[in-house]
C-alpha cells in the first residue's frame, strides 16, 4: 500500500504541517502538549518518527479519536487538562475551541463569584502574583503627566527665547 506525502493535514480542526514528526506536530493543537501528544501516539501504535504527511486516513481517524476521548484508551489521568470538573465531576482532556471556550467560563464564572482571581481578572491586572510595580502597565504612563510636562517645557522653552530676543 502506497502512502502519498500530504503537505497539510487536517487533524480535530487544525491544519497540520506534514513535514513535522507526529509527536512534534500534533502539539500545534491547542490543549496538546509533548506529552500528551507522546502518549497519544503510543496509544495510536504509531512510530513516532514517521512524518504527519505520511499518515493514512485511518491513522489520523484513530489519533482524533483518541483526542476526543483520551480514556477510553487507557491515557494515565495525570496527563488531561480538566481533571475533577466541576461541573461533572469527572477527568477530561478539552482540545482546540472547546479549551478556549471553557477557560473563558471559567474566568467568568471567577468574575461574578467575586473570587480574588475574579477580580484582578475583571480589573486587567495580573492574576497569579506577579510583581506589578515596574510590569504589566499596558501602556499606562503611571506617576506621569507627559502631556502636561511636554507643554510646560514647550512654554519654557518660548519663554527663554522671548526674553533673549529683548
Amino acid at each position: 500500500m502506497s502512502r502519498e506525502f500530504r503537505h497539510i493535514v487536517r487533524v480535530s480542526g487544525t491544519d497540520l504541517d506534514g513535514s513535522k514528526k507526529i509527536v512534534y506536530g500534533i502539539t500545534r493543537i491547542r490543549g496538546i502538549g509533548p506529552s500528551f501528544a507522546a502518549a497519544v501516539v503510543k496509544a495510536a501504535e504509531l512510530k513516532p518518527d514517521t512524518r504527519i504527511g505520511n499518515l493514512t486516513e485511518e491513522e489520523v481517524e484513530r489519533i482524533e479519536d483518541i483526542l476526543t476521548d483520551p480514556a477510553k484508551y487507557n491515557l494515565p489521568a495525570r496527563l488531561f487538562n480538566r481533571r475533577k470538573d466541576f461541573e461533572s465531576g469527572r477527568d477530561g482532556h478539552l482540545i482546540g475551541p472547546d479549551l478556549a471556550l471553557r477557560v473563558k467560563g471559567d474566568i467568568d464564572f471567577m468574575k461574578e463569584l467575586r473570587t480574588w482571581k475574579g477580580i484582578r481578572h475583571s480589573l486587567g491586572l495580573k492574576v497569579r502574583g506577579q510583581r506589578t510595580k515596574t510590569t504589566g502597565r499596558k501602556g499606562r504612563a503611571v506617576g506621569v503627566k507627559k502631556k502636561a510636562a511636554i507643554e510646560a517645557a514647550r512654554a519654557a522653552a518660548r519663554e527663554g527665547r522671548s526674553e533673549a530676543k529683548r
